[in-house]
């Protein structure tokens, strides 16, 4: 009733009150979402990552220990760019908080010129970051193997809680049509003389990013001794860590995450690789390139329908593609923003860049065609950003732990026998089995009455 009203002879009436004040509180919602998915994600890959290094399996030579499932490429190419994604929704979370503060302090001044940008912001991302999060939970429950689908295992139930946040507040999919349509009108203000900001900005360079070729390139350095890495210290004696000397003193916490102490320890093997793809500015160029292409793509398809609307209905698919392409790059954006800033703890800020790059880089290669399409990258270019990619997985692959750690949840919290913090995993797994009622005894109820005169009955052959 703040902004419309209906009199008592029926008659619909608007009150004086803007309009554009009813999307304060679904910009609220929405960037509330985002927070919440980076939280859910993290509880998943907590657990995941946990039990990964709990859980032993095959490669056993003469006798020894089987492969810690943690270590193998395939585990670890399923995991970290989720606990990349993790960490990314956060930092993006905290950025959409600063965001929706802003526009509101704007619409008390009755100020409405950055809420188009708020409410596609909050739209995109909220429709990015669940879809992600709902899709990483269940990898998560597959990573843990046949026990990830236990209820003790507490991702079941994750799953379940968590998968309406892709429909409620706004269908994903109808949310990022909607940014698109921002897109859309943003690149046809341009002929106007209209100049995009904030998250937009970038297409008001589009002349420029629509010649975008990518100059990553492999550099050779014999002397280049590779990237710190970092193994986790002070954390309690258990299966599930990685055991060295704790450092003396405390460390703050950066953000307020409870990230703990890191050792430095060179990485002496020589690398050959495309470092360029370890520059913030070759990443951000390459993903404001396709974002622009895609869109460019797009506007110039929609102009060939004389009715605009056929048009937007016929290319809706892509439209969707390009929003996605727009929403990753705010993400990435964010999180390359988040490492300018002064981060505390000792070799803190190198694991986040680990897992920056992690996330840029598997984005990328995820969405190879799409980069490939636009003629951002080449495919050698392609080649070597995965290259570097299998090489950061093992450089976060020691501190794995630590990072999922620092979340700092609570074993009540996380709710698994699976993600337990002292990684007694398979004592507690038998203890809750025998929680379970249908092992009050030896022989279920109903056996002796029902199943057992069923089977011993003489069989006779149907009459076919």
């Amino acid at each position: 009733m703040r902004v419309s009203q209906v009199t008592r002879e029926g008659k619909y009436a608007q009150s004086s009150v803007p309009r554009q004040l009813v999307y304060g509180t679904m910009v609220y919602v929405r960037q509330t979402i985002v927070r919440d998915a980076s939280s859910a994600l993290a509880r998943a890959v907590c657990i995941a990552t946990r039990y990964s290094a709990v859980r032993r399996q095959f490669g056993s030579k003469k006798g020894t220990l089987e492969t810690q499932v943690l270590d193998y490429k395939t585990q670890q190419a399923r995991l970290f760019p989720l606990l990349a994604s993790a960490y990314a929704f956060r930092f993006v979370g905290e950025w959409l908080k600063w965001l929706y503060m802003d526009v509101m302090k704007r619409l008390q001044a009755n100020d409405f010129s950055t809420l188009p940008e708020a409410h596609a912001c909050t739209a995109g991302l909220k429709s990015l970051t669940t879809s992600v999060t709902a899709d990483g939970i269940e990898e998560c429950r597959k990573l843990c193997g046949g026990h990830g689908y236990l209820c003790s295992s507490g991702l079941p139930e994750l799953f379940a809680v968590y998968i309406p946040t892709c429909t409620y507040e706004g269908d994903n999919i109808v949310l990022l049509l909607q940014v698109a349509r921002h897109l859309i009108k943003t690149i046809s203000n341009l002929g106007s003389g209209k100049k995009p900001v904030g998250t937009t900005s970038y297409i008001g360079r589009v002349e420029q990013l629509m010649l975008y070729h990518s100059d990553v390139q492999k550099v050779p350095n014999p002397d280049y001794p590779g990237p710190e890495v970092l193994l986790p210290s002070a954390f309690p004696c258990c299966s599930a860590r990685l055991l060295v000397k704790p450092l003396a003193g405390d460390i703050p916490c950066p953000f307020s995450y409870h990230l703990g102490h890191f050792t430095v320890v060179s990485d002496l093997t020589s690398h050959d690789f495309a470092e360029d793809w370890l520059k913030p500015n070759a990443v951000l160029g390459a993903f404001e390139a396709r974002a622009a292409k895609k869109l460019v793509a797009c506007a110039q398809n929609l102009s060939k329908f004389t009715n605009p609307e056929e048009g937007f209905q016929e290319l809706s698919a892509d439209l969707v593609e390009t929003a996605v392409a727009h929403c990753q790059l705010i993400v990435v954006s964010k999180f390359i923003e988040k490492l300018q800033q002064d981060i505390t703890g000792k070799g803190v800020k190198h694991q986040i860049q680990l897992l920056c790059s992690i996330y840029a880089l598997s984005l990328l290669h995820k969405h190879l065609g799409d980069f490939l399409s636009t003629g951002c990258i080449t495919p050698k270019q392609g080649s070597l950003a995965n290259d570097l990619l299998r090489s950061l997985y093992s450089q976060v692959r020691p501190n794995a732990i630590g990072l999922v750690d620092a979340f700092n949840y609570t074993d009540h919290y996380l709710g698994s026998v699976l993600g337990r913090y002292d990684g007694d995993v398979y004592p507690k797994l038998y203890e809750e089995a025998w929680k379970d009622p249908l092992n009050d005894s030896v022989v279920p109820d109903g056996f002796q009455e029902y199943i057992r005169p069923m089977l011993k009955q003489q069989l006779r052959n149907a009459r076919l």
